[in-house]
């Protein structure tokens, strides 16, 4: 290394030495003056020598790329959301299904929760290479020039960090600077922001990356996420984050109970009010990263954490009127219109009334005063009604007896909270509704085709169901309101490319009631084409992994309607895929038909979730929890104590990793 190239290094190193200092240990060592002087010479330095760039110097956190279109970048490892608690009670149901799945004693790690803007930062080799938002949790927006202006994320990390990982975290705006950005906007004439959480996560978006760079953004980091890290809890994980150079909140705790986690909760819910973010809760996860891992996830969340929320906001203001949404399952949600009101940052016009049971047990009508909440709830919800302000000429409130939309007379199924409009394909809210999750992100996925699109192709007679898409042509579509022909092209070719979509998120697609993403995924794996669910009575739907009557029953009404299989028919006529795929069903086997599994400690060949995926590839099912009906169970090393005396108790083979895999002719 030469001269220099060695100043320009030393230069860099202390300026990046006073920023940690300063943005994430909060410790000032330097002057403004004094560090405006050094980042001055080093820019200068690096102007004359060009040949010596580097993409991380500190002279690059002023911004100046401009990004016009944020690419769309699909998560290496699922952002999932966190399910929410908000009682004592709440979080022992949820420690009585933890120790129920997980063998030993639990420890619990106690995190406040940070009401910001959710971004994950990939490293490799200890530099930042890709910072993205959550977006669905599937995949996110590239906003990696945006997040690197931002002093608190490291470009470049210290210490023992492994050679790639992701961590998450959330990109907030202290109150303080929230107050003087808002003082400048007002001094200036602008309206001012409405909350700093809309302000960080408007931020992350902004095209050019220099605007972003005035802003004061914070990375506060929670989670590690990747392959082979070394790192065997969360409490360790975060010591890890910090050591690495990541700003990590020291409020962190242990917790061994409950009671424990309770504790910290109240504690922060006094005191969060000092804090110089927005917090709205505590996380809580199992502190155990092999127990995390035992513990897996559902459909939407892990099952080792939860969210425990402060007590909500609540105001009070008047009912104006009660109006009804139809759903595209035909269900019918009542809504509150509200005096708009000021509520945890946001201003608040509409709530949800649920059901006719609701509305009767509050009593609700229109002209009360009402309290109103927003806990956790994207619709903030109706507590109850302040009586001492009821008009003297008030009537009760009467659900309506025929559907807002089309007239139809209601329907209320016994034992069922919601009335419905019978009228499945007559109803155009219905119709739309089912056509716009039809072309959904998570299911077919239409590029250049958004629900206003579709409202208005039912609207102008084009269509009147999902399959009526395939047969959409360019002419007809030009016409359309703010339709050019760019936009045109798109959306014919994204219904084409639709084609290509595995069965699983068509079956997801076709909309059956209360056939999510996981269900369609189980009945797609094991009756491997649409035919096959078609003829599948309730009696054999039911034997199929997570389906129970309920849905089983839903499955078999939506196939016994002939308007439903003229559709089918139609999608197959089209090239929709309505079968797995060869490449999907290569290495499936019916092996381990009917056999019940229970995975369970560390294993050395393959990773757990490798195994779940052998054991489900080959017919098997997995099951978290030990009875009587396994048939086996993979058994690792660290197999908890209490997991081999329930083996014994009932007489459960134990086999180990090396049999099992012999078992399906790895040698």
């Amino acid at each position: 290394m030469n001269t220099v190239e060695q100043e320009l290094q030393n230069l860099r190193d202390e300026l990046n030495a006073f920023n940690y200092s300063y943005y994430v240990l909060d410790q000032k060592e330097i002057s403004d003056y004094d560090f405006d002087l050094k980042l001055k010479a080093l820019q200068e330095l690096e102007l004359k020598h060009p040949e010596f760039f580097d993409p991380n110097s500190p002279t690059q956190r002023v911004g100046g790329a401009v990004t016009k279109n944020f690419d769309t970048i699909v998560h290496e490892h699922r952002m999932y959301s966190l399910d929410n608690s908000y009682s004592k009670e709440d979080l022992q149901d949820w420690e009585t299904r933890v120790k129920k799945m997980v063998d030993g004693d639990i420890q619990y790690t106690c995190e406040l929760k940070y009401d910001g803007a959710s971004i994950s930062l990939t490293y490799e080799g200890g530099i930042l290479v890709k910072a993205v938002t959550r977006g669905d949790g599937f995949q996110g927006d590239d906003v990696t020039e945006n997040v690197k202006t931002i002093k608190s994320v490291p470009l470049k990390l210290k210490g023992d960090f492994p050679p790639k990982f992701d961590i998450r975290g959330e990109i907030v705006l202290p109150f303080e600077g929230f107050i003087k950005m808002n003082e400048e906007r007002v001094e200036i004439g602008e309206e001012p922001y409405r909350n700093p959480r809309n302000t960080a996560s408007g931020s992350l978006k902004l095209q050019d990356s220099a605007e972003v760079a005035k802003r004061p953004l914070e990375c506060l980091l929670y989670n590690i996420t990747g392959s082979k890290l070394n790192i065997k809890s969360q409490i360790e994980s975060l010591e890890k984050a910090r050591s690495w150079g990541f700003k990590v909140p020291d409020a962190a705790k242990l917790a061994n109970s409950i009671d424990e986690v309770l504790e910290f909760v109240n504690y922060w819910d006094v005191k969060r009010h000092n804090l110089p973010y927005e917090t709205d809760g505590v996380v809580v996860k199992v502190n155990n990263l092999q127990h995390q891992e035992e513990l897996g996830y559902t459909a939407k969340a892990p099952r080792w954490a939860m969210a425990y929320k402060f007590k909500a906001e609540q105001v009070s203001t008047k009912l104006n009127s009660i109006t009804y949404q139809v759903g595209r399952t035909g269900a019918i949600t009542p809504v509150a219109n509200l005096e708009p009101v000021e509520l945890a940052g946001t201003t608040v016009k509409r709530a949800s009334l649920h059901n006719a049971d609701q509305i009767e047990k509050l009593d609700i009508r229109v002209g009360d005063e009402v309290y109103v909440e927003k806990g956790g709830e994207i619709i903030p919800k109706i507590l109850g009604v302040d009586l001492t302000k009821r008009p003297i000429n008030s009537e009760p409130s009467r659900y309506i007896t025929n559907c807002p939309e089309c007239e139809t007379e209601l329907v209320r199924q016994e034992g069922e909270a919601q009335h419905y409009c019978p009228n499945y394909n007559g109803c155009k809210p219905q119709v739309i509704g089912r056509i716009q999750h039809f072309i959904s992100r998570k299911a077919m996925d239409i590029d250049g085709l958004g629900g206003e699109t579709v409202a208005l192709l039912v609207n102008e007679g084009l269509i009147s169901n999902y399959s009526d898409l395939y047969e959409l042509t360019k002419a007809q579509v030009i016409p359309l309101e703010r339709m050019a022909e760019k936009s045109a092209d798109n959306l014919v070719q994204g219904i084409e490319q639709s084609k290509n979509i595995p069965f699983e998120r068509v079956l997801f697609a076709l909309g059956i009631r209360f056939v999510g993403e996981t269900v369609a995924k189980k009945l797609a794996k094991h009756y491997k084409n649409i035919d096959a669910i078609i003829e599948a009575s309730q009696e054999d739907l039911v034997t199929v992994d997570e389906i129970g009557i309920k849905i089983a029953e839903s499955v078999s009404l939506f196939f016994a309607s002939e308007a439903n299989i003229d559709t089918i028919n139609r999608l197959k006529s089209f090239g929709v895929q309505l079968q797995m795929s060869e490449a999907q069903l290569e290495g499936q086997t019916e092996l381990l038909k009917g056999d019940i599994v229970v995975v369970t400690g560390v294993f050395e060949t393959v990773s757990r979730n490798e195994l779940k995926k052998l054991i489900e590839d080959n017919g098997g099912k997995v099951s978290s929890s030990i009875s009587s009906k396994t048939s086996y169970i993979v058994a690792g090393s660290n197999m908890g104590p209490s997991k081999k005396d329930k083996a014994e108790k009932l007489s459960v083979l134990l086999v180990s990793e090396r049999e099992f895999l012999q078992k399906l002719g790895f040698n």
